[in-house]
């Protein structure tokens, strides 16, 4: 039995010993893995701002329309998309230059799409200008000498800056050993550089600038056609951007001004009825009387002009065809074209 127990003690011996080995390998602590580069920052991307809706509309209109429609007018650094209609005769009465309201293409289907395609039929060439994207995130206008109610954090600013000043004021060190031995840099103590922004009222005048000069360029190009007479006509607040050009500019060779359902640009001052008769233009005011506000409104710019005696102011009432889109921009088309031929006129 002695003989027999010991050979097999050294076979279990011989057994666990590999085992034993492999057991101590997976319990010792993995090796740390050496040390990454921590990644560079990314750099800052600036965004190219988005189009304007405007723009994306005008893209979709060259897509759709014949391209001899089509004209590209420039108004400084601007580009932008303007529609071309000859007049069909041989002896064209003029340019009518059509402008859009707000959130309108240059070939709205209300008002201005069938005008500048029915006029030419009348002997009128007709341009349609794309103005650009209204401001519509600004806060209306402050009137003049209005003050500026302080708010709570502003007062409790005063109040703490009026402690501030009370305070007895420390005595400043006469020389670096007295503070510390060091010298604080100049970039730790200087001010904040502060980013100025851009006030509404001067967003207002930079959008107007831009609106005016559109039509001007617009104006420019009915010049180059020899047009013997010019004439502004605009629907909404397009009709507001053609009486502030005209009041604004002066033109000579333009005496006509017509006015499809006008109103104010949010935000914008003044108002027609302050602008529109002291132009002592031809004027053509169009307006539908179903809705009250557009009918108070008209009654406002009515009696305006009858304070200021203008010479040719002549509004006409129409009525709002719901659910007949087709036969309310015929009658509107009949109304224009009839008031073109009465009182049109051109400085002689």
């Amino acid at each position: 039995m002695p003989r027999t127990a010991r050979p097999l003690s050294i076979l279990c011996l011989g057994l666990l010993l590999p085992y034993a080995a492999l057991h101590a390998e997976e319990q010792s602590p993995p090796a740390e893995p050496p040390a990454e580069e921590a990644p560079a920052e990314p750099q800052a991307t600036q965004r190219s701002p988005l189009p304007e809706r405007s723009q994306d509309e005008a893209a979709g209109l060259e897509r759709q329309l014949p391209h001899k429609e089509q004209q590209r007018l420039k108004a400084g650094d601007d580009d932008f998309l303007a529609l071309w209609q000859p007049a069909n005769t041989g002896t064209p009465k003029g340019v009518v230059i059509l402008l859009p309201g707000d959130s309108e293409s240059a070939d709205a289907p209300q008002a201005i799409g069938p005008l500048r395609r029915k006029l030419p039929d009348a002997g009128w060439h007709t341009l349609s200008l794309t103005l650009p994207d209204p401001l519509d995130d600004l806060p209306p206008p402050r009137p003049v000498g209005q003050p500026v109610e302080p708010t709570e954090s502003v007062e409790a600013g005063e109040a703490t800056s009026k402690e501030e000043a009370e305070a007895p004021v420390p005595e400043a060190p006469t020389n670096p050993a007295e503070a510390g031995g060091m010298q604080a840099p100049e970039a730790a103590t200087a001010p904040a550089e502060t980013i100025p922004t851009e006030t509404p009222e001067a967003r207002r005048q930079a959008h107007m600038e831009k609106v005016l000069a559109r039509i001007q360029s617009g104006v420019d190009f009915a010049l180059e056609q020899n047009a013997s007479e010019i004439v502004l006509l605009g629907h909404g607040t397009g009709a507001y951007w053609a009486a502030q050009y005209l009041a604004e500019r002066k033109p000579e060779r333009i005496q006509n001004l017509l006015m499809v359902a006008a109103r104010v640009p949010s935000g914008f001052a003044p108002e027609l009825e302050d602008l529109v008769p002291a132009l002592k233009l031809a004027t053509g005011d169009f307006y539908y009387k179903d809705q009250p506000a557009d009918r108070n409104a008209a009654a406002q710019r009515m009696q305006a002009g009858k304070r200021q005696q203008h010479p040719a102011y002549i509004q006409i009432a129409m009525k709002a065809l719901p659910g007949n889109s087709a036969a309310e921009q015929e009658q509107l088309y009949r109304r224009i074209k009839g008031w073109l031929m009465l009182h049109a006129r051109a400085k002689g």
